[in-house]
């Protein structure tokens, strides 16, 4: 597996950039700088002008890649999601009892994620946190349906379908496999996000993860 991925480019939709930032040294130093600076200060604060002193490169030359910063977020996101699918085709393909497919894909999509040293400019591990604060912000916006008609989100809702397929290999007379599919992917992420910042309103912590919540949701859930 670790083998295939390694061959395997990244793919994102065209649209949410100018110019595709792997072509090119700059480009990947956008990705991978942008990723630390999100991390550092938050999408709020971050900027171009901040991210160009950072790089050492003008501003401008940052939007010969992006329009704008939401859709350097969207392209990170998208770029995580691609990976994540990668992870959970793999990881599932050889496995053929219904539910240890689905405990595993669950276990992929809601684990805490370490660095994968085979993507030299983007740290994954850093990603994720970004991932779990920010990535809301790409779709809690005006532009959401004209975004999503672009098929900028189609590699997030590929993940959820996948589980949804994996859900009803299971239990195919559950009604609501959908929700619960993308309550799994998306709330992990809020899962994560409590138990590092309201760790009063969650049982996740250090000992329980939002991988054990999930599997004893679907084991509870899906009992025929």
């Amino acid at each position: 597996m670790e083998h295939l991925l390694a061959n395997i480019k990244i793919q994102v939709n065209s649209k949410i950039y100018v110019k595709d930032p792997e072509t090119s040294v700059l480009g990947k130093k956008i990705i991978q700088q942008s990723i630390l600076l999100i991390d550092e200060i938050g999408f709020e604060e971050f900027t171009f002008k901040k991210l160009g002193d950072l790089i050492g490169s003008n501003e401008s030359s940052i939007y010969r890649y992006f329009e704008n910063k939401h859709k350097l977020l969207v392209y990170l996101s998208s770029w995580y999601w691609s990976w994540m699918e990668y992870r959970l085709v793999f990881a599932t393909n050889n496995i053929f009892d219904s539910f240890d497919k689905l405990k595993k894909a669950i276990t992929i999509v809601t684990e805490n994620i370490e660095d994968d040293f085979k993507t030299e400019h983007i740290n994954e591990s850093i990603l994720n946190k970004i991932i779990i604060t920010e990535f809301t912000k790409t779709l809690h916006n005006k532009e959401v349906d004209n975004e999503n008609k672009e098929g900028f989100f189609i590699i997030y809702k590929r993940v959820i379908n996948r589980m949804v397929i994996m859900i009803k290999e299971v239990n195919p007379n559950y009604i609501f496999a959908k929700s619960l599919a993308s309550n799994i992917v998306e709330g992990a992420l809020h899962q994560h996000f409590l138990k590092n910042h309201l760790k009063s309103i969650t049982d996740c912590n250090e000992i329980v993860s939002p991988t054990h919540f999930y599997i004893n949701l679907v084991e509870t859930t899906l009992k025929k």
